[in-house]
Parts: C-alpha cells; sequence; structure tokens
C-alpha cells in the first residue's frame, strides 16, 4: 500500500471511529475492551478496528485499548497513532497480578476504565466478520438482563495439516461437551460479553484468574450467561501459532483437559488455588 492509500484508509477507521462512538458527551451504549500485546498486536488490532466500524445498527460504542508488556522508559510510538484515529488507549507496562492470566489482567484493567457498565471484549487477533449481527445481539442479552454472553469462535491463517485440523475438532467437541451436556459455559477472552455490575464483586472477591473461568462463576452466582452459535455471530481469532504434528497435538490435548478442569476448580475455590498462574502466562 501506497503512502496516499494508507493514509486514506487511516482517515476512514478515524471517521468510521467517530461515527461508532457517536456523541461523546453522551455515555456509550457499551465499550468495546481489547488487550494489547505491545511485542505483536499493535498491528493486527487495526483490522479488528476495521471489523467494528462496519456497525451501522442504533447503538454507540467507544472502543478501549489495553497496551501493556512494554519498557516503562520506552511506550511504543503506536500509542500516538491509535490515539489519532480516535480510540481510547490506556496503556500500562505490566498489568500481570500474581493468581491471573496477563490477557485477563489486562482485559481488567480495561474493563474497570470502560465508560459503560455494559462491556464486550475481544483479542486483539480477533476478526468479527459481521459486526452489526454481533453487536446487536449482545445488545439484546443486555437488555434481557443477561450477565455475560459469548458466540461460536472460529479460526483463521490455520495450517492445512491433519494434525491442525485434528487439535481444531478435539477443540470444539470439548467446548460442545462443557457446553451441551454438562452445562458450563465456555466463554474465551476472544470474543464474550459481561455486564460489569456482576462481575466486579466476583473479581474483587479474587473468584476469577482467566476468561474462561468467568462464564462458570457469573453462572455459579446466579447470573445469566447466553450462548449462541448462529453462523453470522461467529468470531474469528488467529490459529497462526498452531504449528501442527501428532505429538505436540497428544501433549496440547492432555495439558487442555488438566487445565480445563483446574479453571473449572477455580472457580469455585476462588483465584488463590491457581497455582499454574503464578509466573506471567499468556
Amino acid at each position: 500500500m501506497n503512502a496516499s492509500a494508507k493514509s486514506e484508509s487511516l482517515d476512514a477507521i478515524r471517521l468510521g471511529v467517530e461515527r461508532l462512538r457517536g456523541d461523546p458527551s453522551v455515555p456509550p451504549s457499551a465499550s468495546i475492551v481489547v488487550p494489547v500485546n505491545a511485542q505483536g498486536d499493535l498491528e493486527l488490532v487495526v483490522a479488528l478496528v476495521g471489523d467494528l466500524i462496519s456497525y451501522d445498527g442504533p447503538h454507540t460504542f467507544e472502543i478501549v485499548l489495553l497496551v501493556n508488556n512494554f519498557p516503562p522508559e520506552g511506550p511504543p510510538p503506536e500509542i500516538e497513532a491509535l490515539e489519532r484515529l480516535g480510540l481510547r488507549v490506556e496503556s500500562v507496562p505490566d498489568v500481570w497480578r500474581r493468581g491471573e492470566a496477563v490477557c485477563f489482567s489486562a482485559r481488567m484493567v480495561g474493563i474497570k476504565a470502560a465508560a459503560s457498565e455494559r462491556v464486550v471484549s475481544f483479542d486483539a487477533d480477533s476478526r468479527v466478520p459481521n459486526a452489526p449481527s454481533l453487536l446487536d445481539w449482545y445488545m439484546r442479552q443486555f437488555e434481557r438482563g443477561a450477565a455475560g454472553a459469548y458466540t461460536h469462535v472460529g479460526y483463521y491463517d490455520l495450517r492445512p495439516l491433519w494434525s491442525v485440523r485434528a487439535r481444531i475438532a478435539a477443540h470444539h467437541a470439548a467446548r460442545w461437551f462443557k457446553r451441551v451436556p454438562l452445562r458450563i459455559p465456555t466463554t474465551r477472552g476472544s470474543n464474550y460479553a459481561v455486564d460489569r455490575r456482576a462481575l466486579m464483586p466476583l473479581y474483587e472477591r479474587k473468584l476469577l484468574s482467566d476468561d474462561l473461568n468467568v462464564g462458570p462463576v457469573l453462572k455459579s452466582a446466579g447470573g445469566d450467561v447466553v450462548y449462541s452459535g448462529a453462523p453470522p455471530l461467529q468470531v474469528l481469532t488467529s490459529g497462526r501459532r498452531f504449528q501442527g504434528g501428532w505429538l505436540k497435538l497428544f501433549r496440547y490435548l492432555a495439558y487442555r483437559l488438566g487445565y480445563n478442569v483446574r479453571m473449572i476448580a477455580s472457580g469455585n475455590r476462588g483465584r488463590r488455588d491457581a497455582w499454574y498462574h503464578r509466573a506471567r502466562m499468556r
């Protein structure tokens, strides 16, 4: 892309962000919170923003980026570039809290900073093919009194390997088993919405340590957590880290089984038992 085309593209994003936000003197209908790892997400998040500004419905949204993981003495220059696009950028060099997944720590800082009690959250590498349908669906769930909501997450950038396909199939099968027979919400950081008024008391009681146990803990506290697998509501997340290989697949399955068991257990016993987040894990 030449300099002129890039400038026009950035101008279009800035105008889209302004339109999405609406009148800045009026609180937004909801806040969209996105943790951004300064070591790899600063360019990826622009594509997500491009998806979100396609929204043309009746609601207004602010976009809050929580940029983290950079030296205190050297904040990335991209922060100013993102702010020039009209995005609200909160920057914290190190957000990690002991006992939490670092991405969850970053997300919670963004949620606390949000202007709205209604929060929709994505990861920086998420893609939203149909933002109007998805965001309107989330708003309907909030209006019906849901404490949390989430939709199906698929993948892009997957390698065309059978071991990778098997991994994705096992992943979706495990999520279906938890969600349907076990009736356990399967929230994940790349795509869910939450009412902050329901979330924060649980967080302050140290019952949350990862996005994975947000849904189960909200439900155990009496909140309504809603799911939809409708194709127009699907969000995509990057599969670029899946290298493939059958041995890696078996190791992944063993790890994932133990991880899910521990996360579900931590939702009942509190964050103090989440020993696997005593070091920075992304």
